[in-house]
């Protein structure tokens, strides 16, 4: 009995023994093959690996068709600069109305707005039986004068003699004087109406008064239209002398330590932010606006002033200091991976990439596809750069790596270059 369960304790020793050597071995087995076939994986994900795409490739076509412009890097004073909006005026002294002197209807209008007009030149015509009589006045006043001269010629024959009365005299006299000065008044208004008195006789009478500009300048406003009646208060239009325009800063306390007579103003129109102009600071108020806390800085427009006219808003970029960087217009910039970058023409060819295992066939057939390309094409690199301030539609930047002098870069459509350059980078993994 004892050998007999022995016996069976023996045995059932032996089975689990055997069962656990069993139930190690595959489970060895399983972890072995598991990580062989993960360092596989990893191995082939490292093969396939390859750096990022800088080199796109552009066909004439293409280039035309997006609109791509090219430009060089540019030295621009962005660095050290405060802003001001501000407006274009013109001084009072170089505003002017066309006025009449004497109401009427008008007849002409010669001008519209935008007009250019010199001194002297014909506005308008008014129309007026006013005018007819001033100068039917002026010629009866000078016949008057005639027998007044006359009668006092005698007169003083008569007192000569002694057989007139001085009195007599006294009173030719002074009737003669006052017709005189009778008549150089309607003389002087003849004139201002803009009519010749040694033209004014019975035959020619002249019933239009001439509105002339008081100065040269371009119309910038017409008050009146043909068949209108206009007063002495009322003008006909307005001339303004755009060669004198002043700028008008609104600059704020903090600022103002920074600015100095004779200091160099860069400005743009608010709807025109791509062509610059230039003025010079001249006067510094010393009294806040009320509304806007602002100190107003006035000053001389120079230099080139087409489509510049009064009224305008303006913003201002005052230059603090003379120092001076590369930049490139804003657009010529893309972001990517929270990077910058900008896009030079260059004679490198773009990145060949090819697939696991197709290195026979498929490879020949990408040599055909490359001998097949067309010829007429430009490549374009991406440069990293590192973005400075940005005013004036230009933005400074510094290259992480050197670039070539002589760099020409994409001005223009450079998003369209990145875009089709990660495309591409998709496409080959």
């Amino acid at each position: 009995m004892i050998f007999q369960i022995n016996k069976i304790i023996s045995v059932t020793i032996i089975l689990t023994l055997l069962l656990s050597a069993c139930h190690n071995h595959t489970e060895g087995d399983g972890h072995n093959h598991g990580t062989a076939e993960i360092k596989t994986e990893a191995k082939k994900e490292e093969h396939h690996e390859e750096a990022p795409a800088t080199i796109a490739s552009l066909t004439a076509e293409q280039i035309k068709t997006v609109g791509i412009t090219f430009g060089n890097i540019e030295n621009k004073e962005l660095t050290a600069t405060i802003k001001a909006n501000g407006n274009l005026k013109v001084p009072n002294n170089n505003k002017a109305n066309a006025t009449s002197l004497y109401g009427g209807v008008i007849k002409t209008l010669n001008v519209q707005i935008g007009s250019f007009v010199k001194k002297g030149q014909r506005i308008a015509t008014i129309a007026n039986p006013q005018f007819i009589q001033l100068q039917e006045e002026y010629l009866s006043t000078g016949s008057k004068i005639t027998f007044a001269e006359q009668e006092v010629a005698r007169q003083k024959e008569l007192n000569e003699g002694n057989a007139g009365a001085k009195k007599n005299l006294q009173s030719a006299t002074a009737d003669l004087n006052s017709l005189r000065t009778r008549r150089a008044s309607l003389q002087q208004q003849i004139q201002l109406m803009g009519i010749n008195p040694n033209n004014v006789s019975n035959g020619n009478l002249q019933s239009m008064l001439v509105v002339s500009s008081p100065i040269s300048g371009t119309v910038s406003n017409v008050f009146a239209k043909i068949g209108s009646y206009v007063d002495v208060s009322s003008p006909v239009a307005e001339i303004v002398d755009n060669g004198s325009l002043h700028l008008d800063l609104n600059v704020f306390e903090k600022d103002l330590p920074m600015l100095k007579v004779g200091q160099t103003i860069h400005f743009t129109l608010t709807n025109n932010p791509t062509t610059e102009y230039d003025a010079v600071v001249y006067s510094i108020g010393t009294a806040f606006e009320s509304d806007s806390k602002t100190i107003p800085v006035h000053c001389n427009v120079k230099g080139n002033k087409t489509g510049l006219i009064d009224g305008m808003n303006i913003t201002a970029i005052v230059s603090l200091n003379n120092v001076t960087s590369p930049a490139v217009p804003t657009e010529a910039i893309v972001e990517a991976d929270g990077k910058y970058y900008i896009f030079i023409k260059t004679n490198k060819e773009p990145e060949e990439h090819h697939e696991e295992g197709e290195e026979g066939h498929d490879h020949k057939e990408a040599e055909k596809g490359k001998e097949a390309e067309p010829k007429n094409t430009s490549n374009f690199e991406k440069i990293e750069i590192i973005k400075g301030v940005s005013n004036m539609g230009y933005t400074a930047i510094t290259f992480v790596n050197d670039i070539p002098k002589d760099a020409v870069i994409v001005t223009k459509g450079a998003f369209f270059i990145n875009a089709k350059l990660s495309n591409t980078g998709e496409h080959e993994h």
